[in-house]
């Protein structure tokens, strides 16, 4: 393999890679930190596996095409050559799709939550933290309407006025 088809699958690779992004309840991207949320409190009521779909950019078929173009062009000879880089491409861009959607997927949660406040909300995260049925957790919802879930630790204030400011 020479040194371009190294340098395509690196990228190729590097490119999937940076696709996968993360739905976990104790990770933020840059554009979420220092924003305000609103915080409520409840209880989980129900927790369901589910999986995350992964992500459909064009990133991996960019990647993909580019690959499989270069694997391609070392093919044939003139009107041969033509023909396997298009079909490299073309094989290589469906690849890629395909291989970006699967490097991107993950499992989450789907936690159905009872608010303090009676109103019963559903979101799906990562499975990061874990909370299980019964869990007392706060629910931080943000302006844009995402929101995650995460369990209150021990001797964390529930958000009962009675309990804040913790003594």
């Amino acid at each position: 393999m020479n040194v371009v088809w190294k340098t395509v699958a690196i990228v190729s690779v590097l490119a999937l890679t940076g696709c996968a992004g993360s739905m976990s309840g104790n990770t933020y991207s840059r554009e979420r930190a220092q924003k305000v949320q609103t915080v409520e409190y409840g209880q989980v009521l129900e927790v369901r596996q589910v999986q995350i779909e992964g992500t459909k950019s064009g990133v991996g078929a960019l990647a993909g095409g580019a690959l499989g173009g270069a694997l391609g062009s070392g093919i044939g000879r003139g009107a041969g050559t033509t023909i396997a880089v298009v079909g490299g491409a073309i094989a290589g861009a469906a690849g890629g799709a395909v291989a970006e959607e699967a490097v991107t997927k993950q499992p989450g949660l789907e936690v159905t939550v009872r608010l303090d406040s009676g109103q019963t909300l559903s979101l799906v995260q990562g499975i990061d933290p874990p909370v299980q049925v019964g869990d007392r957790v706060k629910m931080m919802r943000n302006p844009d309407g995402s929101a995650r879930v995460i369990p209150l630790s021990a001797g964390e204030p529930t958000g009962a006025p009675a309990e804040y400011p913790p003594r």
